[in-house]
């Protein structure tokens, strides 16, 4: 399944909002450094939809705040 996602890398909370049956805002902590907000949002993203962190990955927007995340065996 693949779910569209807004990142807020460098918020005060780690939360993840649902706006519509695809659509999610994902706000992590991490700076956009380094990988490490992608590296968070997807362990956010993992919890709240209980799979393991090896069914997740970052399809489109590695770079960008809009991101396509395709979640294996959903």
């Amino acid at each position: 399944m693949l779910i569209k996602i807004k990142a807020f890398p460098g918020s005060k909370k780690d939360k993840v909002i649902k706006k519509k049956d695809n659509n999610f805002e994902v706000k992590v902590k991490e700076k956009p450094l380094k990988g490490r907000a992608n590296k968070a949002v997807l362990i956010l993203l993992a919890s709240y939809f209980n799979l393991p962190l090896n069914k997740i990955k970052i399809v489109r927007g590695f770079k960008q705040k809009n991101k396509i995340i395709e979640l294996i065996g959903e």
